[in-house]
């Protein structure tokens, strides 16, 4: 099942499962097997939330000093620069841009669903975001209290942009577990699906048909479904995805809608 791509607001097309710039031929690698995601720069500038976060960022004139008193002014305080560089995999200067950024756009130091909300509706403007989004932050809203810290945004980020495969995948089942219940139903999986495809609109390629995200979530759910009972656990989830090639190109679909 090859995953629709997703046509950018700039008319260019999202990175493929390997970090390129997508292909509207829609060529494979020459092997034709998925290869580990490798996330560069460019791609890494594509992800909906870093642009929105380093478009809001302050003139980089001011240094690691002034970054570390920003940190212990906000109402919310977030864990200390040197903490988040050894939590994640961005770098030091990496951190500060993120919190300028986060700062600008969120003065009490917390992000809320309408904002996020708001980002997605502004980079897929071509369909309805608001229920991918909903679910996208109750994934980054760890506590259930309604609000995103810094520390859990950049903590996130890290992982979907530069984790080990092993980590992303169990991200993305903290997403589909809408419940938080340790398990993923159909229903699930195929609200998750729905709201992605909804997001994306007409700008598809190729077009997708109206049940296409129940074809998607019933070819999935059957395969990690393995003793048939309803439900997929994490360890049925991560195994089946790492064992089959045209799941994990189709978390490509995932992927491009961070």
């Amino acid at each position: 099942l090859k995953p629709a791509q997703v046509k950018g607001v700039d008319g260019g097309l999202l990175p493929d499962a390997n970090g390129r710039d997508g292909d509207p031929s829609g060529q494979k690698e020459s092997d034709g097997k998925w290869q580990k995601p490798r996330i560069s720069r460019k791609s890494l500038m594509k992800c909906c939330l870093v642009k929105w976060i380093i478009a809001s960022a302050a003139p980089q004139g001011s240094n690691s000093a002034d970054s570390d008193l920003e940190l212990s002014m906000v109402r919310h305080q977030p864990e200390g620069l040197e903490q988040l560089q050894a939590q994640t995999k961005f770098t030091r200067k990496e951190l500060q841009s993120l919190y300028r950024g986060f700062k600008n756009e969120c003065p009490s130091g917390l992000v809320d669903e309408e904002t996020f909300k708001s980002i997605y509706s502004q980079f897929f403007p071509q369909g309805d975001a608001t229920t991918y989004a909903h679910f996208l932050f109750n994934a980054f809203d760890m506590d259930r209290n309604g609000s995103i810290r810094f520390e859990d945004f950049v903590i996130g980020l890290s992982v979907l942009l530069r984790g080990s495969v092993t980590e992303k995948l169990r991200w993305a089942f903290n997403l589909y577990d809408i419940n938080k219940d340790g398990y993923i139903t159909k229903e699930e999986m195929l609200a998750i699906m729905k709201s992605i495809y909804d997001m994306m609109g007409r700008y598809t390629f190729p077009c997708v048909k109206d049940d296409a995200a129940f074809e998607h979530v019933e070819k999935f759910f059957q395969k990690m479904d393995r003793n048939r009972d309803g439900v997929v656990t994490i360890d049925e989830f991560i195994e089946t995805c790492q064992k089959d090639e045209n799941i994990m190109s189709s978390m490509q679909l995932f992927e491009n809608v961070i």
